[in-house]
This record gives structure tokens, sequence and C-alpha cells, in this order.
């Protein structure tokens, strides 16, 4: 009876850890990559912000929730000549007007809507960076987007033909964040559920080792029958 209860015991630990690790481990991976993207910085256009070979995490979002000074990843039009996702940052969104440059104080700035704009993550403090003027109007459903590193930097201002050099925020596959909290929660689930499906696993076959030794019970003998006398 010990052993009996004791394998049964296993079985239902086996279901229960094995079910609930397998629902941490698909549920963590599966909100993960619905959620959140990863790339890796391929050049230096976003320096000092970002280095070539930084790993970066986006969260996906659509470019009607992304604003000025978010860093984001998109796709390029076909004119960029990249083939694959660029980072850069919003400077200007629908309606804004986008200038380059003007003299504040010591140094150039560039301007959005007239107003001279704080760029703390630009590298040198040099807002303008190749010397070429624009002034954009940029619109509705478009994004005017640069590099942080502004003398190094294929973005926005090298295609004002097109549309101003925007780009359609439909374009946009997410947005860049330093905070790591959410998505090292969900890693955090798909590893302990990846542990406890293993777990599971192995209650399970302890389970069946359980019920291969169990000793088969003897077969009740019939009761001996007296002789009947003549």
């Amino acid at each position: 009876m010990a052993g009996g209860r004791r394998g049964r015991g296993l079985g239902m630990a086996a279901v229960v850890v094995g079910v609930l690790g397998l629902v941490l481990a698909v549920g963590g991976f599966g909100w993960l990559r619905e959620a959140y993207g990863v790339s890796t910085v391929g050049g230096n256009s976003m320096r000092p912000t970002y280095g070539r070979g930084d790993r970066v995490v986006w969260e996906r979002v659509g470019g009607s929730e992304v604003r000025r000074g978010d860093v984001v990843v998109f796709t390029p039009p076909e004119s960029y000549g990249f083939d694959g996702p660029l980072m850069k940052r919003v400077v200007g969104a629908g309606g804004d007007r986008v200038r380059c440059c003007s003299v504040a104080g010591s140094r150039e700035r560039m301007t959005v809507n007239g107003k001279p704009v704080e760029e703390p993550y630009v590298y040198g403090g040099d807002a303008d960076g190749v010397h070429r003027p624009y002034d954009v109007k940029v619109p509705e459903g478009r994004l005017f987007l640069l590099g942080d590193y502004r003398a190094d930097s294929q973005d926005s201002r090298f295609h004002l033909d097109e549309q101003g050099g925007t780009v359609s925020a439909d374009a946009v596959l997410g947005r860049v964040t330093d905070d790591r909290t959410v998505p090292a929660l969900l890693v955090a689930a798909l590893l302990l559920g990846g542990v406890l499906l293993l777990t599971g696993i192995g209650l399970g076959i302890g389970f069946l080792a359980v019920r291969r030794r169990r000793v088969p019970e003897l077969p009740q003998m019939p009761w001996p029958v007296s002789p009947s006398g003549s």
C-alpha cells in the first residue's frame, strides 16, 4: 500500500510540475517574442549612446506611439541602400518643423517648431555634423530621423527630396528601451519553466520506476475443504 501511495504521489507531482513548467516556458517565450526584439548595433551612427557591437532591446510598438527623443528600430526605404533594420533617433513627428541649424549661445543647435532643442546625447555636442542645412515640415504619419553621431550617420538629411527625408511611421518596428526589467522577468519565467518541465519529466520517470518495482500481491489461496465422511 505504501508503494502504491508513493507511486500515485509521484504521478500527480509529475503532472502538476510538468504542466506548470510547460505553461511558464511557452508563455514566457511567446510573450517575449511578441513584445520585444533584440538587435546588434552595426555602425557608429548612434554613438555615444550606442556603439558598434552593442546589444539593444526594443519593445514592439507602432510608429504612432513613438515621440521626439525616442530611439527607434525601423525598416529603411530602398533609397537608403541598406538591407535590414536601422536604428535612429526621432527628432520630428507629424506636424513638426525641423530646422538646422541656429546659433544659440556659443553652439549650433537644431530647432523644432522654432525652439532650440537640447540634445545631450549628440556626439561631441555637434548638432549639425555635415554642414548640410535643412528646413523640413514633417508630414502627418511620418518621422524625421537622425543619428546621434551627426558627422557619421546616413539619415533623413540625405534624402530631403523624398518627402523631406522623412520615413513612414509604419516602418517602425519598435522603440529601444534601456529598462530590462520586464524582458528579464520573461527570460526568468522561461528558464524556470524549463527547469520545472525537466523536473516533471524526472518525476514521471520516477513514477514509472516505482510502478515497475512494485511487488505483485500473492493470489489468495482457497480455504481447504474438509473431506466429508462416508
